[in-house]
C-alpha cells in the first residue's frame, strides 16, 4: 500500500477529502512531520489511531487539548472534530491509521460490531481515547497500532489478515475499557455549532466573512459565536480565519505557479502587502521564500 501523507485535505465543509484506502479493504496509513504539515480541523466517518514516532505533538479533540509523546498514541472516533500540530522547532513524526468500521466489524448485523464497535461509535461512545501509558492496557494499544502500520504498508502475503487481526485486537481493548454513559449534551450541542461555523468559514474564506454571517450559520448570537468558537478551536474567529487562509495559500503556493499576489487574492488578501506580513507572521518567511522551500523539499525524497 502507498505509504501518503497524513497532513488532511478537506472539503469545503471540513469534511476529509482523502478516499482512506479501497471500498474493498477500506484503510490507510499516513507518516508525516507535522512541523511542515499540521493537520487542520476536520472531522470524517472512519475512525483513526495515531502514534507519535519522534517530537512532541499537540492533538486537540473538541475543546480538549494534550500533549502527545514519543511512543504516545490517541484514537479518535467517527465524525469527532480534531486537529494536530507540532509542539517547538523539530521534527514531529507521526504514523496513523484511517480505517472504517467495517474493516474489522463487518455488517451492522454481525456480533463484532453489536458487541465491540457500537459501543465505540456515537453519540454515545467516547469520542477520544488518550493511550498516554497510564493504563496498562496502553502499551497494547499502541504496540497493535504500530502492528497493524507495519503489516499495511510493507505488505508481506496475508497482510490483509494481519492488519485486521491487529486493528481487531486494539479494538477489543478500547471497547473493554470504553466508559459507560453518553457525552453531555452540551458538549454535543457546542461540536454541533462549531462545525456548522467552520463549514461557513471553509466555503467563503475568499470573501468577505463577519462574525455576525459566522454567528448565523450556526442560529446563534455574536456574542454566543465567540465563546463557543474560543472554548472549542481555543482561537477567535478572526484569528482561525487568518491561519486557515494561510495554510490554503501555503498549500497553493507549493502547487501552483500562480503570482503571489494573486494567491494571496484568491485566498482573501486583497493587500498583498498585508498577505506578504500576515504570512510571515504564521509561517516565519515570506510567501516568495516559502514557494521557494517547498520547492526545494518536492525535488528529493520524503522519508
Amino acid at each position: 500500500m502507498a505509504l501518503s501523507k497524513c497532513a488532511a485535505a478537506t472539503s469545503r465543509e471540513g469534511r476529509e477529502l482523502a478516499c482512506h484506502g479501497q471500498a474493498e479493504f477500506p484503510i490507510a496509513c499516513y507518516h508525516d512531520d507535522l512541523s511542515r504539515n499540521p493537520v487542520p480541523w476536520h472531522w470524517h466517518p472512519e475512525l483513526e489511531a495515531l502514534v507519535v514516532v519522534e517530537g512532541t505533538a499537540e492533538v486537540a479533540v473538541g475543546a480538549e487539548r494534550f500533549t502527545v509523546g514519543p511512543g504516545e498514541g490517541v484514537f479518535i472516533s467517527v465524525g469527532i472534530l480534531h486537529a494536530a500540530w507540532a509542539l517547538g522547532e523539530s521534527d514531529c513524526r507521526i504514523h496513523s491509521a484511517v480505517f472504517h468500521p467495517r474493516l474489522v466489524g463487518g455488517g451492522a448485523d454481525s456480533v463484532f460490531w453489536s458487541k465491540y464497535l457500537r459501543p465505540l461509535l456515537g453519540e454515545e461512545g467516547r469520542e477520544h481515547v488518550r493511550l498516554d501509558g497510564s493504563e496498562g492496557w496502553h502499551s497494547q494499544a499502541v504496540y497493535a497500532l504500530e502492528e497493524a502500520w507495519e503489516r499495511c504498508v510493507r505488505e508481506p502475503p496475508g497482510y490483509e489478515f494481519q492488519t485486521r487481526d491487529a486493528l481487531s485486537r486494539l479494538v477489543f481493548l478500547l471497547s473493554q475499557h470504553q466508559a459507560a454513559g453518553p457525552r453531555p449534551e452540551r458538549v454535543l450541542r457546542e461540536e454541533r455549532r462549531v462545525k456548522r461555523m467552520l463549514e461557513h468559514i471553509h466555503q467563503r474564506y475568499a470573501s468577505e466573512l463577519t462574525a455576525a454571517s459566522i454567528a448565523k450559520a450556526a442560529s446563534i448570537s455574536e456574542s454566543e459565536c465567540l465563546r463557543c468558537f474560543r472554548r472549542v478551536i481555543g482561537l477567535p474567529p478572526t484569528r482561525y480565519i487568518a491561519q486557515y487562509r494561510v495554510q490554503r495559500a501555503a498549500e497553493m503556493l507549493a502547487a501552483s505557479d500562480l503570482p503571489v499576489s494573486e494567491v494571496g487574492a484568491r485566498c482573501g488578501f486583497q493587500d498583498a502587502s498585508y498577505f506578504a506580513k500576515i504570512f510571515r507572521a504564521l509561517k516565519g518567511c515570506t510567501p516568495t521564500a516559502f514557494r521557494a522551500r517547498a520547492a526545494e523539499r518536492n525535488g528529493g525524497v520524503e522519508v
